[in-house]
C-alpha cells in the first residue's frame, strides 16, 4: 500500500509516486489524501479548475483517504501486536548513489516522538517544517514530536523547500505563524541568508539543521541575521532518524551536532577492510560512527538481505558510514563520510576539508567537493561552486583561495567550476552522483578529444555492480583497443552506447 497527495497545483509528487508504481507489481492499494479537503470553498472551486492531469497507468486500486476513513470504526478494533513490527518503508542513499529501502518498525517512530516531547518541543510550540513528508526527518522527529507534545507543525509546500515561494516568503511565514523554531539543511541555510531578513521573526527561538555538517561561517551568519542559533543533529534513515542533538537550553558547540540522545550509544571505532573491529577511538580521534538505538533493528535495516550483510558489528552497532569523533565532554562530531572520501595514489582525502574551506569565502553559496577520475592517482579532488546570488568570482580567485585556506596540499583541487544552480535532493543537499556523472564526462571526453578520436561520453550510468559506468557514443574506425589505450588507466569503466542511446544522440 502507498498513501501519496491526490494531484494538485504546483506539485508534482503525485505524477511521480505514479510512475514509481507502474514499476511495482506488487503495490496493490494507493490512498491519495486530497489537500483540498482543507481549503475554503472559493479555493476548493479553483483547484478543481487547476488540478493537473494523473491518469492511472498501474494497477493498483486508488482510493480517496476521507472516504475510506468514514468506512473505519472510531476505535481500534485488535489487540496491539507482541512484537514491535514494520510499518513503513523509507528510501534511503539519495545523495551517494542508488538508493536502498530500509525498514522502519513502530517502535523507532515511537521513540522520536517521545524524544520530541521529552526534551525538543512543548504544547505551545510551533514549527516551521518545509521538508516533504517523504524525507524521514520531518515524518518522524517533526510530526511524531508534535503528536507526541501537542506542537503545532507548519509545512508550506508539499515539495518542502523546492516548493515555489518558499525562499522568498520564508520570513513572512515566521511572521504569520508566530513559528518558534524552523527545520532547515545548511543548503537551504545558505539560500536564506541570500534573502534579506523582512518581516517580524521575533517569536523564533532557534533553527534545527541537519542532514550535512555546517560550517562556522554560515552559523555565525545566521546569529547575525536572526538573533537565534542553529541547533545542529544527527540522524540517519536506517536509524528511524534521531541519533543526537545539541541542547535547545543547553551548551551547543559550533560544528558539532551535539549529545547522543536516551537509550542511544554511540561508537567511534576503527574497522579492517572486513569490517572486524581492529579498536574502540580514543578521545578526539576519528573513525566510523556507530549506533545502536530504540530506531535499529540489529541484522534487518534493509529490505534486501545482502545489504544487510557487514552492516553491524558486534551483533547490535550499525555503522553508519559518516566519520567522526567524540570531544572530553561527550559532544559528537562529524568529521566526513567514508564513501565520499577522496582517494588520491592511496592519500585519503576528506571532501568536507574543501567544501568547508571554500565556503568561507564571501561569494560561495555551496560547494560540492568529489574526486574526479585520474589516470595516474586514481582520482583527484575536484569543487563545483556556487556562487552567491549577486556576488562576483573567477576560478582563479577561488583556486588561490583554496590554496591559502586548505592546510593539506593533497586536498587542493585540481580543479574547480562555477556553476549556475548545484544539483540539489529534495531537502537540498549536494546531490553529489550528478556532480561525478559530470567531472566523468568532462575528463573522458578531454582524454579522448586529446587524442583526437571522435568518440564522446553519451552518459554515464549508475550500475549496481560496476558503480559510475561512461556510455561512449561510437564513431567509424574506432575499436575496443583504441579506447583501452587512453582510458585504461581510469578507475571509472566504460562501454558503448546502446543503440537506444545513440539513436538520441543522433547516430543511427
Amino acid at each position: 500500500m502507498v498513501v501519496t497527495l491526490r494531484a494538485f497545483p504546483k506539485t508534482d509528487v503525485p505524477q511521480r509516486v505514479a510512475q514509481a508504481i507502474a514499476m511495482a507489481p506488487d503495490v496493490r492499494h494507493v490512498i491519495e489524501v486530497d489537500l483540498a479537503a482543507h481549503l475554503p470553498l472559493a479555493k476548493r472551486l479553483l483547484v478543481g479548475f487547476a488540478r493537473p492531469k494523473n491518469p492511472v497507468a498501474h494497477p493498483a486500486k486508488v482510493l480517496n483517504f476521507r472516504k475510506a476513513l468514514r468506512a473505519q470504526p472510531t476505535r481500534l478494533s485488535f489487540e496491539a501486536p507482541d512484537e514491535d513490527r514494520v510499518s513503513a518503508y523509507f528510501h534511503t542513499g539519495g545523495t551517494t548513489g542508488l538508493p536502498k529501502v530500509a525498514q522502519h518498525r513502530s517502535g523507532g517512530m515511537i521513540y522520536n516522538g517521545w524524544i520530541g516531547h521529552e526534551l525538543l518541543f512543548r504544547e505551545t510550540d510551533v514549527v516551521l517544517c518545509p521538508l516533504p513528508m517523504f524525507h524521514v526527518l520531518a515524518c518522524y522527529p517533526v510530526l511524531m514530536s508534535m503528536i507526541a507534545s501537542g506542537a503545532h507543525v507548519v509545512f508550506p509546500t508539499p515539495a518542502g523547500y523546492r516548493g515555489e515561494g518558499v525562499f522568498d516568503n520564508f520570513w513572512k511565514l515566521i511572521e504569520r505563524y508566530k513559528a518558534s523554531y524552523v527545520i532547515t539543511v545548511p543548503t537551504a541555510l545558505s539560500a536564506l541568508m541570500q534573502r534579506k531578513v523582512d518581516a517580524d521573526i521575533g517569536s523564533l527561538r532557534g533553527a534545527f539543521s541537519g542532514s550535512a555538517p555546517l560550517a562556522p561561517e554560515l552559523y555565525n551568519r545566521f546569529k547575525a541575521a536572526t538573533g537565534v542559533q542553529v541547533i545542529e543533529g544527527y540522524g540517519l534513515t536506517e536509524a528511524t532518524c534521531l541519533v543526537a542533538c545539541n541542547p535547545p537550553d543547553g551548551e551547543k558547540k559550533i560544528g558539532s551536532v551535539g549529545l547522543p540522545f536516551p537509550y542511544t550509544d554511540v561508537r567511534i571505532l576503527h574497522l579492517d577492510g572486513a569490517g572486524e573491529v581492529l579498536r574502540e577511538c580514543g578521545v578526539d580521534e576519528v573513525g566510523e560512527i556507530c549506533v545502536a538505538n530504540p530506531g535499529i533493528a540489529p541484522g534487518a535495516v534493509y529490505t534486501e538481505t545482502a545489504k544487510n550483510a557487514a552492516l553491524f558489528v558486534e551483533g547490535r552497532f550499525m555503522r553508519t558510514g559518516d566519520l567522526g569523533r567524540i570531544d572530553p565532554d561527550g559532544y559528537l562530531f562529524i568529521t566526513g563520510r567514508a564513501k565520499d572520501l577522496i582517494i588520491r595514489g592511496g592519500h585519503n582525502i576528506d571532501p568536507a576539508t574543501i567544501e568547508e574551506a571554500l565556503m568561507a569565502h564571501p561569494a560561495v553559496a555551496m560547494v560540492g567537493a568529489i574526486g574526479q577520475p585520474d589516470a595516474h592517482a586514481g582520482e583527484v579532488p575536484c569543487a563545483y561552486v556556487e556562487l552567491v546570488q549577486g556576488a562576483e568570482a573567477t576560478v582563479a580567485e577561488l583556486a588561490e583561495y583554496a590554496g591559502n585556506h586548505i592546510a593539506e596540499q593533497a586536498a587542493i583541487p585540481k580543479y574547480i567550476e562555477i556553476v549556475g544552480e548545484m544539483p540539489k535532493t529534495a531537502v537540498g543537499k549536494v546531490f553529489k552522483p550528478d556532480l561525478r556523472k559530470r567531472a566523468i564526462t568532462r575528463v573522458f571526453d578531454k582524454a579522448l578529444a586529446t587524442a583526437a578520436l571522435e568518440v564522446r561520453v553519451a552518459t554515464v550510468v549508475e550500475d549496481k555492480k560496476r558503480g559510475l559506468v561512461a556510455h561512449l557514443l561510437p564513431a567509424s574506425g574506432i575499436g575496443d583497443d583504441h579506447i583501452r589505450d587512453i582510458l585504461g588507466g581510469f578507475p571509472v569503466p566504460w562501454q558503448w552506447a546502446g543503440p537506444f542511446e545513440q539513436e538520441e544522440h543522433g547516430i543511427r
